[in-house]
């Protein structure tokens, strides 16, 4: 019953592995995670966190940077968290990569109330 405590002994260093699990990922072309990443986006989006389906619409341009309509939803999620001039830079370059696609006419409509508030193109 009198046992003796052993000291504390330090937890190992991470393994270089697992640092790197938890960092940010080296982002390549993925079309098929940023498939993944834009569903996940538009499941927050509907459920109104905003800042959520930005992170995720942030990431389906990384993985595919030439996915328009990532950027289209992602103006529309950083528009409802009031960053103007971020969601003026995501309809810009939506336009840019698609001026004459479906939602052109609603990006540049999206694009002149955007600086008719203010927002400054980046």
């Amino acid at each position: 019953m009198g046992q003796k405590r052993r000291p504390a002994t330090p937890a190992p260093p991470p393994e270089p592995d697992q640092e790197e699990e938890s960092a940010e990922p080296e982002y390549s072309f993925n079309p098929i995670q940023a498939q993944k990443e834009l569903q996940v986006g538009d499941f927050y989006f509907k459920k109104k966190s905003y800042r959520a389906a930005a992170g995720r619409y942030e990431r389906a341009t990384k993985w595919q940077p030439d996915l328009v309509d990532a950027y289209f939803r992602l103006g529309e999620a950083q528009e409802k968290l009031n960053q103007k001039e971020a969601a003026l830079a995501a309809f810009q370059k939506y336009l840019e990569l698609a001026p004459s696609s479906r939602k052109a006419a609603e990006a540049k409509k999206k694009i002149t109330q955007l600086q008719s508030k203010g927002a400054k193109p980046k």
